[in-house]
């Protein structure tokens, strides 16, 4: 594992103010999140937890620059997000942003290396992919395709994909969810170990409310709104995860 700073939260990284989202379902308004405020501060571990349809993955793909919101506000260190160019919302996804998804959606002809590699043009300081891949875990395995690696090991290169970036936010969106218990804690091992490492402001979404016990914060959302925030003092490690 590479050494990283001291964890210390720091200033906010990412600030939301009364974001709402409304879709258009045929002559229906859904309403996917409903005045949400919420902070991510530099090196926080932050867990997002909720029911399906509760907005969890709307607020993420807002805060990430994938998606913008219906009213409210968007800020990354400061810089208004929610007015930003195209543009402009690209580099912040490319600079700034690693992105983990349930699904792996790595490129099934190319090496576990070569998958990594591929984000590492994107940026000025990148991370070398052997380096990324032995943060993971898996350098003895990084000149392997996808059908040779295990769903757990899969989800690991998306993970070193996603840091190769150097971001300084890491958006999970149920990185456990097609993983069974034991490989899913794995992971979720991996993503604290670069939080605690790298100093990599984290969130993760997740239905499984025992995940919550490693996050210095949770977050609950129902029905579009923020019902609860709770602070862990002493989080735990995700190998005492049960679910």
């Amino acid at each position: 594992m590479v050494e990283g700073p001291d964890k210390q939260l720091g200033e906010a990284v990412l600030e939301a103010r009364d974001l709402t989202k409304v879709y258009r379902m045929g002559e229906v308004d859904v309403h996917a999140l409903r005045g949400v405020d919420l902070t991510l501060r530099a090196g926080e571990l932050m867990v997002l937890l909720g029911a399906s349809g509760s907005g969890k993955s709307t607020l993420l793909n807002i805060l990430g620059g994938l998606d913008s919101p219906s009213s409210g506000t968007v800020a990354y260190r400061g810089a208004d997000l929610t007015h930003a160019t195209g543009a402009q919302l690209t580099r912040y996804r490319r600079e700034h942003v690693g992105f983990i998804f349930q699904f792996y959606n790595l490129i099934p002809s190319l090496t576990a290396r070569e998958n990594v590699a591929l984000v590492t043009d994107l940026v000025s300081t990148p991370m070398a992919p052997e380096e990324a891949l032995e943060v993971v875990g898996l350098g003895p395995r990084m000149d392997h395709f996808p059908s040779q690696l295990s769903g757990g090991e899969q989800q690991r290169v998306a993970i070193a994909r996603a840091i190769a970036k150097r971001p300084d936010v890491m958006l999970c969106d149920e990185p456990t969810g097609a993983l069974d218990y034991r490989t899913g804690v794995l992971v979720l091992d991996v993503l604290a170990r670069i939080n605690q490492d790298l100093g990599t402001t984290t969130a993760i979404i997740t239905h499984n409310a025992p995940v919550g016990a490693m996050a210095e914060r949770v977050v609950t959302l129902a029905d579009g709104a923020i019902a609860e925030t709770h602070e862990n003092e002493a989080p735990v490690e995700a190998s005492s995860l049960r679910w």
